[in-house]
């Protein structure tokens, strides 16, 4: 008897898993279908713009400092490699900060 019980609440618990499966995959494609770009990434038009020095500050060095930062140009590389390390930057970001920054 306990066997037939313990089988009946594993069928109930399977199928209560399995219809709520269906409704979340449901629910997530009237999300899909009801986006304005239609399953399209909005994220293509930004990639393509070309990043600036200034753009990078605030993105990255920005969360720290304020912008206008004044750094002699004789040490600029020398703090930019050491913050480039720091803020996990890419060699690209780091050359827009060079020019950004000591131009």
């Amino acid at each position: 008897m306990k066997r037939s019980n313990l089988c009946v609440f594993v069928l109930l618990l399977l199928s209560g898993l399995a219809f709520a499966n269906a409704a979340l995959a449901n629910t997530a494609q009237k999300a899909e279908q009801s986006s304005p770009n239609n399953g399209q990434s909005t994220s293509a038009p930004a990639q393509s713009a070309q990043p600036t020095g200034d753009g990078v500050f605030k993105a990255n060095c920005g969360r720290c400092h304020v912008p206008p930062m004044v750094i002699p140009p004789r040490i600029t590389g020398t703090v930019l490699m050491h913050m480039r390390t720091r803020a996990r930057l890419s060699r690209q970001d780091e050359q827009l900060l060079l020019k950004y920054m000591a131009p």
